[in-house]
């Protein structure tokens, strides 16, 4: 299973590129950085613990 990297904050709507700081829920809730600090870092729509997105790790 394959993780569902989503293009935006589902509360603010701001992009977010594949190697954005984002957060996550177990069900891929996606919201960004201020979005999360600001919810204290709890999920609104299931309650769940909100934790950093993995990114890919950058070509060099």
């Amino acid at each position: 299973m394959t993780l569902d990297v989503r293009d935006k904050c589902e509360r603010c709507n701001s992009l977010l590129s594949e190697n954005a700081i984002a957060f996550i829920c177990v069900h891929e809730c996606t919201f960004c950085k201020p979005c999360t600090e600001d919810m204290k870092e709890v999920c609104p729509n299931c309650g769940g613990e909100l934790v950093r997105r993995p990114r890919k790790q950058l070509n060099t």
